[in-house]
């Protein structure tokens, strides 16, 4: 991290404030008691005051905040205001995780870059990303989520960004929102932080965005699905008059699409796109984002459990319908969370989708019985049950839903009773 003077910190008024072994100078700031050491500060949050004393004992400085949103704000502010990295700043309804994922390690092969680790994009995660700068650092990609307006203008604040990426569009948070053209409002205050000269890298189909895209002063690129074409080789993108090959580590195309807004905000950074190829090597998807694990029998299981909305939930069944091929498609699918009143019509259509691909569905929870499942369990425990009651070896799984059902571990489940189809 860029060093920060206790004092500076002491100025800020935040709460409670002890020097650890280094003294006046802070090299890091933490919120796990486990990670830190002399040169750190670990801040207390939630039930962090637990582990002051602990932190204490590592050498650590430690903050006991008053306020703990406002100390992160205020922590974050501090450090980015010592720093001239470019920032980018990635919202949108689906996809944020991934393509800053890409775009984290289509730039570390060029310049100083970091980027936002897993999903931390909230007012916790946003500030603690951006006290991860270093003096040397050239590129700063965060990740942005809302659950209302105002909530990205506010992560802004903190970050500064150069560079706006809107992944996409949709239903997302509507018990708050109400209407997909809120989620588009709130999802444009990453352009409207923009300061002059900088872009915004939006879909080219995305009409809700068009009122916030009137800025003469703010360069606007837009990507296209079209622009993607998958081969049994590299995945090849036209932008900028240009075709760049990449060899990616996913086969999803609403993945590609993902890159191709990542590779748009790469050129916007300035960076070679001849020379895009030489980070794709480094992509590492953060976890249940569509990984893989084969089966006994020829079978497969796609663990793409992190979250779903309506959209991105459709991306995932026509992908299984893809992979799948001749092969039975079984998907253990959860409820959509935070869709309001619209809720049971959008996982009608959802169930209706299944059905047109061919794909059985287990059901998790008292929303997906819209989906007019094979069979239905009430939670992730009677789901591993489900599914070892219905898959047989050779078939295609996928495993779905909003975080809140928790089926991350249902595929880790599912392969370990597989184990049981191979002959002895």
């Amino acid at each position: 991290m860029i060093p920060v003077r206790a004092e500076e910190i002491e100025r800020l008024g935040l709460g409670r404030l002890e020097r650890g072994a280094n003294g006046d100078v802070i090299t890091g700031i933490k919120a796990d008691s486990r990670e830190v050491g002399p040169g750190d500060l670990f801040v207390a949050l939630n039930t962090g005051i637990r582990y002051v004393d602990e932190a204490r004992a590592r050498g650590a400085a430690t903050l006991e905040p008053d306020d703990q949103e406002a100390a992160l704000v205020a922590l974050g502010s501090l450090v980015r205001s010592k720093s001239r990295a470019r920032v980018v700043a990635v919202v949108g309804s689906a996809g944020k995780t991934t393509t800053k994922d890409v775009l984290g390690a289509l730039c570390a092969t060029h310049v100083s870059t970091i980027w936002a680790e897993k999903s931390l994009n909230n007012e916790i995660g946003l500030p603690l990303t951006v006290c991860r700068l270093e003096p040397e650092t050239e590129v700063l990609v965060t990740e942005m989520g809302m659950r209302g307006l105002g909530q990205i203008a506010g992560l802004c604040a903190i970050a500064l960004p150069d560079i706006a990426v809107v992944t996409h569009i949709g239903a997302e948070h509507l018990e708050l929102l109400g209407t997909v053209e809120q989620v588009a409002e709130a999802n444009a205050e990453a352009i409207a932080a923009l300061p002059a000269g900088g872009t915004a890298v939006v879909p080219a189909r995305a009409s809700a965005l068009e009122p916030y895209l009137g800025r003469d002063d703010v360069a606007v690129r837009r990507f296209d699905r079209e622009d993607v074409e998958r081969t049994n080789g590299p995945t090849r993108f036209a932008l900028d008059g240009q075709i760049v090959e990449l060899d990616l580590p996913f086969t999803q195309r609403h993945h590609a699409v993902n890159a191709l807004a990542a590779l748009h905000a790469y050129a916007a950074l300035g960076l070679p796109l001849e020379r895009a190829a030489d980070g794709a090597g480094a992509i590492q998807l953060s976890p249940w984002r569509g990984q893989e694990v084969p089966l006994p029998g020829g079978g497969l299981v796609i663990n793409d459990a992190y979250n779903a909305n309506p959209d991105s939930m459709r991306a995932a069944l026509e992908h299984l319908a893809e992979r799948a091929g001749g092969r039975r498609r079984v998907a253990v699918l959860g409820e959509m969370a935070e869709l309001g009143t619209e809720s049971d019509r959008y996982h009608g259509e959802i169930g209706e989708l299944a059905a047109r691909l061919r794909v059985e569905v287990i059901g998790v929870g008292e929303p997906a019985r819209a989906y007019d499942p094979v069979a239905w369990a009430a939670d992730s425990e009677e789901a591993v049950e489900a599914a070892r009651a219905t898959l047989r070896p050779g078939d295609a799984v996928l495993v779905k839903a909003s975080r809140a059902v928790g089926l991350e571990g249902i595929a880790t489940e599912i392969a370990n009773f597989a184990r049981a189809w191979s002959p002895s």
